[in-house]
């Protein structure tokens, strides 16, 4: 089967395009499920850490790694600014209130939080975030630490600024769940946009 026109002109395209940080690392996990000597696995492992820390020029186009306290300063930071206008905004009890008589409602709104978040950080192609640390093998610790501190932001500042009253318990549970939406969304690109 030959290859059309398009197909040749897509690859040539790619092939103009400078290789950037993403597509040696890239190389390197492509090295390293090949190696077999431990020793030399150590080495691309090592390769593979100095090429996420290499800071090239500018905002994007860097390899994003690890989660440290800069990274859940920005998370904070970025969950703050979306996420104020949630609370002095009073539709955000309102739609709480609604989603109290809905119960698949809240658990789609939670879903729909987390899957924003997956995006954002790992679909979207902001930034190239690589996963280097999982919390119990199985969550990447940079979604953790975003989903975490904005739902805590969420719940600290809903509640210390009146919006809940935990009396209510799925009222609150509620009105938080519309609060944490644009937390997390705004945690998430608090987090990747600095590229650290």
């Amino acid at each position: 089967m030959s290859e059309s026109a398009d197909d040749r002109s897509a690859t040539a395209d790619r092939d103009d395009d400078p290789p950037d940080m993403g597509d040696l690392y890239d190389e390197l996990e492509e090295l390293a499920d090949v190696v077999d000597d431990p020793a030399e696995r150590e080495r691309v492992a090592a390769a593979m850490r100095t090429a996420a820390a290499v800071e090239p020029v500018g905002v994007f186009g860097r390899v994003v790694s690890g989660f440290d306290r800069g990274d859940a300063a920005e998370a904070l930071l970025g969950s703050a600014l979306f996420g104020i206008p949630m609370l002095v905004e009073g539709g955000t009890s309102e739609v709480g209130g609604f989603l109290t008589t809905h119960p698949y409602s809240v658990a789609g709104t939670y879903a729909f939080t987390v899957a924003a978040v997956v995006g954002i950080l790992y679909v979207s192609d902001i930034q190239d975030v690589r996963v280097t640390h999982r919390l119990l093998g199985i969550v990447p610790r940079r979604l953790a630490g975003v989903l975490g501190i904005s739902l805590a932001f969420a719940v600290v500042s809903m509640t210390a600024w009146g919006r809940v009253d935990w009396g209510t318990p799925v009222v609150a549970v509620a009105a938080v769940s519309v609060a944490w939406v644009p937390m997390a969304i705004g945690a998430a690109l608090g987090d990747i946009l600095p590229g650290t």
